[in-house]
């Protein structure tokens, strides 16, 4: 089993090295997203206010980003105001309009004090410059910047990844020497954690492999199999939803035309939301600390209301979300990203995880070396392989599959 577990190993960690190298470089610069954004673009992310004054409703500036933008809809207001920041409203496609031209842009930057538009941006378009650097880095390490199949593929590599990570963790560990005890057997395993700095080029890029693996080991996890979560769901939720509870999810949207004027308005839907979110709040023992986000569905018919409160995990957005029906008003049910039910309790904290929500900078800092550690291992273990093919090839025979000990 051992053999094939190494030739396993090997193989995998070849096929995955150089999406595993985008990956972890690309993952170090997201950890800190937002600071790019705003230092490479401030013309947009920067908002002065004007005077002492309070900011302007979002629903009244999404109106208006409504009224300059009639060729599109803006299904999405933000609600959480950011001293300094503006806001920022995505523009989308009017559905059925066969032959009409696409959006020349998509993301619309406002100010929320004076409600000036200060740009805009077709999201994850590298053509525009470098106002969309930072999304293309992020449509990098998501799809390989190939929509569709890039997603897909991308969550093969974290499967087989999460995979291996297990096997090779397995690898590093000694075998049991019959009657020893757990105190030989750690004493034997502790080398595997250690760096010889001295001893060689090959010793030590050995080590940094090893021992690079085996002390990020718990945050390689969670990476990988928050990767599955975000781009494999076919593989990810059969397996959760068999190990954890989850909370009932909303039905899939009816068939027929979207309902792109609906009889409740989003002013009347943000109340409803709220009087709900506070009515639970009082009930399960919860604060709501702001709002976050108010988002229609047209195909569904619903309101999506999102604040955060303190059974969210990340310190950037809220996920409790409140459902509000579009026709009637009433509110359609309440989502809770912790404390709701295990599975989303875990899938909360690893996505938040993933993208460096929590913590405050230890965290982001810690997120972006975890990239710069995978990126490192990919590269150290292609130069492990190499050296081994080039001394097998020396000696005429075919290259071993990898050695668990260093030579």
């Amino acid at each position: 089993m051992r053999a094939a577990l190494l030739r396993l190993h090997r193989w995998v960690g070849l096929v995955l090295a150089a999406f595993l190298l985008l990956a972890g470089l690309t993952g170090s610069l997201l950890a800190w997203n937002d600071e790019l954004e705003t230092a490479l673009n401030p013309d947009l992310f920067v908002a002065a206010p004007a005077g002492t004054g309070p900011a302007l409703d979002p629903l009244l500036l999404r109106e208006r980003v409504q009224a300059a933008f009639p060729q599109a809809l803006v299904l999405r207001a933000p609600l959480q105001i950011e001293a300094g920041r503006t806001l920022v409203f995505r523009l989308y496609a009017r559905p059925g309009g066969a032959g009409a031209a696409p959006l020349a842009d998509d993301q619309v930057f406002v100010n929320p004090w004076t409600g000036r538009i200060q740009g805009e941006r077709r999201w994850g378009d590298l053509g525009q410059g470098r106002k969309n650097l930072m999304p293309f880095v992020l449509r990098l390490h998501d799809s390989l910047a190939i929509t569709g199949i890039g997603n897909y593929w991308m969550g093969l590599v974290a499967l087989l990844w999460t995979l291996d990570c297990f096997a090779g963790v397995w690898l590093t560990l000694p075998a049991r020497a019959g009657s020893a005890g757990p105190a030989v057997w750690l004493a034997r395993w502790r080398p595997a954690w250690r760096v010889r700095w001295r001893g060689g080029a090959h010793k030590l890029n050995f080590d940094l492999h090893r021992a690079g693996g085996l002390w990020p080991w718990p945050m390689l996890f969670v990476l990988a199999w928050s990767s599955v979560a975000f781009n494999l769901r076919e593989v990810y939720e059969p397996v959760m939803r068999t190990l954890f509870a989850h909370q009932l999810e909303p039905a899939p949207p009816p068939g027929g035309a979207p309902l792109l004027q609906p009889p409740v308005g989003w002013q009347q839907a943000r109340e409803a939301g709220r009087a709900r979110l506070l009515q639970a709040a009082a009930t399960r023992g919860f604060a709501v600390l702001g709002e976050y986000m108010l988002i229609y569905d047209p195909r569904r018919g619903e309101y999506g209301y999102y604040a955060r409160t303190t059974l969210d995990v990340s310190e950037r957005w809220g996920l409790t979300r409140v459902g509000v029906d579009a026709r009637s008003g009433e509110t359609t049910g309440l989502w809770l990203p912790t404390g709701g039910a295990a599975g989303d309790t875990v899938r909360t904290w690893l996505t938040t995880l993933h993208m460096a929500a929590v913590g405050g900078w230890p965290m982001r800092v810690f997120v972006s070396l975890t990239g710069l550690v995978l990126a490192a291992l990919a590269v150290t273990g292609v130069l492990i392989w190499l050296r081994k093919r080039r001394a097998a090839a020396r000696r005429g025979a075919s290259p071993p599959a990898c050695a668990r000990t260093a030579p």
